[in-house]
């Protein structure tokens, strides 16, 4: 008998393939004297008999995934097909049933209320304000001396009273497009509930974005002064930014910017470690 034969016939054979082309055997012999087939300890394992030790999430081998997928006596997860419902207290109703009347355009969960609703601060209205108010008093001037313009002037000019009648034509265009401005910056809000942080944002008339981050996706709070007027006047701007896509929420013209972060710490703290998130700390003076 040819050697090379026998031990042909004796080195165990594959009786299939996994996925990924690797050989599956039935009953791999473990003695190296009678087979010559030495086992090594890395030799890789089938899924098909044997789970992962590790699953890499986004990263996982998605031909594993369908496999699992396929296999029915396997379950992933257990879910009751009817969740039993949380107990919420009286109070918490209360606060809840307040919050949606106070702010019926916010999108509250079952048990969510208001804690912090931070305004800006009257200071960035005092641009759109002065701004109106400065091109209105220029067009008014224009108009009053308009007359003694015309009169010596050697061309012909348009009569007084059709330059007075475009002067207030102007002059409620542009006290609209102050108002406009005035009302853009005013719908700029940001509310803190004991479940997450929102932030409405209005960039033009027609243009608003809201969003929505839960307390426990929170990573950093800060806030920022800077300048004589924004210390003098106790006013900045705030920033947060979230774990993982790193987004960063930035809201400016804080009225009390050190208070609001000091709640906004305090409520991420609370939310994290699993303490309830109350509103006593909304009015307490932070200095």
């Amino acid at each position: 008998m040819n050697p090379q034969q026998n031990q042909s016939d004796t080195t165990p054979q594959p009786v299939a393939y996994d996925a990924q082309g690797r050989p599956l055997y039935l009953h791999p012999p473990t003695d190296p004297d009678k087979s010559g087939y030495q086992p090594t300890s890395n030799q890789p394992s089938s899924h098909v008999t044997t789970l992962p030790n590790t699953i890499q999430g986004q990263n996982f081998n998605p031909q594993l995934r369908s496999q699992y997928a396929n296999e029915p006596q396997v379950v992933h997860a257990s879910r009751d097909l009817e969740p039993k419902r949380f107990i919420i207290s009286d109070d918490l109703k209360r606060r809840h049933a307040d919050a949606l009347m106070n702010y019926p355009h916010l999108n509250l969960s079952e048990g969510e209320y208001v804690i912090l609703d931070i305004k800006r601060h009257p200071i960035g209205m005092l641009l759109p304000i002065g701004m109106t108010a400065l091109l209105v008093a220029a067009i008014l001037l224009f108009a009053a001396i308009y007359p003694s313009i015309a009169d010596s002037s050697l061309v012909v000019m348009p009569s007084p009273p059709a330059v007075f009648g475009m002067a207030l034509l102007f002059c409620v265009l542009v006290v609209l497009g102050g108002a406009t401005a005035l009302w853009v910056y005013l719908q700029n809000q940001f509310y803190m509930t004991n479940e997450s942080v929102i932030q409405e944002i209005q960039e033009s008339l027609f243009s608003r974005h809201e969003q929505t981050v839960s307390l426990g996706s929170i990573e950093d709070a800060s806030f920022r002064q800077s300048g004589i007027l924004q210390t003098m006047f106790d006013y900045g701007t705030i920033r947060l930014s979230t774990e993982g896509d790193e987004t960063t929420y930035i809201f400016h013209y804080v009225t009390n910017p050190k208070r609001q972060i000091a709640i906004l710490n305090n409520a991420i703290e609370s939310f994290k470690n699993g303490r309830p998130v109350d509103d006593y700390n909304a009015s307490e003076d932070y200095n």
